[in-house]
This record gives C-alpha cells, structure tokens and sequence, in this order.
C-alpha cells in the first residue's frame, strides 16, 4: 500500500496560514500578506521565492472562489479520511465501460462486486473524464489531489485511484 506518496503534503490552507473554518475576510487578508511577501520582486532570496508565489497564487484562485473551495474541502476532507484504504491503483487498472451519455469506471473487489463510478458523479467531484478515439483519462479541475477513493458497492472496503494524466483506460463499448 502506497501511503504518503499522493497525499497533500501542504494545504491552501496552509499556504496562506489560515484554519480551514476561516471566513473569507480572513483568507483575502491573509492572501494579501503572503502575496506581497513573497512577490519575486520584494525578496532578496531568489531561490524559491518564485515557486512560494505561484503557490499563494494557487491557494487564492482555490480558497477565493466559494464553489471550488467547496470542491477542495471535499476532497481534502475524503483524503484525511481516507487515508486508509484496501488498495492503491492507477487508472490503467480500473475498467470502462461507454454506457451512452455517460462513462462508467470500474474495479472488482476482493468481496465480488465492484468499486464503481461515472462520469456524471465524477463531474459533480471536480474531475472530466476526457475522451481519445477508444482510451480515456482524467483531469483534475482546480487543482484537487490527485486521487479519488472509492467505496465498494456491498462490503467496507474502499480502494484510491491514484490520478496521473499519463495514464489512460481503454473503453469497452456496451450500449
């Protein structure tokens, strides 16, 4: 099991020092302080300064806009909770299936049935699914973690599709 590896590391929260219930007053303040300390052309350490930019940048284009900051306190929510899961798999092992109007990804458990999702629900979670002839793959709108966990349909156990856009799926075509 691979934990550790995918997790956020540092949050938007974190970036712009600010607790998660804070108010938007608070994170526009707190942007506004970390923007202009570490704006490249204020600071005498080069090195870093630009990246630590980009990185508050990032925070507010997330944390300022109230649908993607829900977006991502979901899923940074999903990825403390479950950091435990049955297994870790890439997208090259999950199945596909084009029912039509909407995708449906899927994984056999251990138990018999299956780890499911589909595109409509992936939308809702800030993901698209994007389509190339007869492969697919994910992207990740707003800068979520680049993981998505999945319950199975009859037992407790939940597996992580680890995302990484250099991974496609092929679909099977059942209509």
């Amino acid at each position: 099991m691979v934990l550790g590896t995918y997790s956020i590391q540092e949050t938007h929260y974190d970036i712009l020092s600010v607790k998660q219930d804070a108010s938007y007053e608070d994170i526009r303040a707190s942007y506004r302080s970390a923007i202009l300390n570490s704006h490249p052309d204020k600071s005498q350490n080069t090195s870093g300064s630009g990246d630590r930019f980009l990185k508050v940048q990032k925070a507010w284009e997330i944390l300022g806009d109230s649908r993607a900051r829900a977006l991502y306190d979901i899923a940074l929510r999903a990825s403390r909770h479950d950091a435990i899961v049955a297994e870790d798999i890439s997208l090259e092992d999950v199945m596909a299936e084009d029912a039509g109007e909407v995708i449906q990804l899927y994984y056999q458990c251990r138990c018999g049935d299956y780890f499911f999702v589909d595109s409509l629900e992936l939308e809702k979670m800030g993901y698209a699914l994007l389509r190339d002839g007869s492969k697919i793959s994910f992207e990740a709108q707003n800068a979520l973690p680049a993981s998505l966990v999945l319950p199975c349909g009859s037992c407790s156990l939940k597996v992580r599709i680890l995302i990484n856009s250099d991974h496609f799926v092929s679909i099977d075509d059942h209509h």
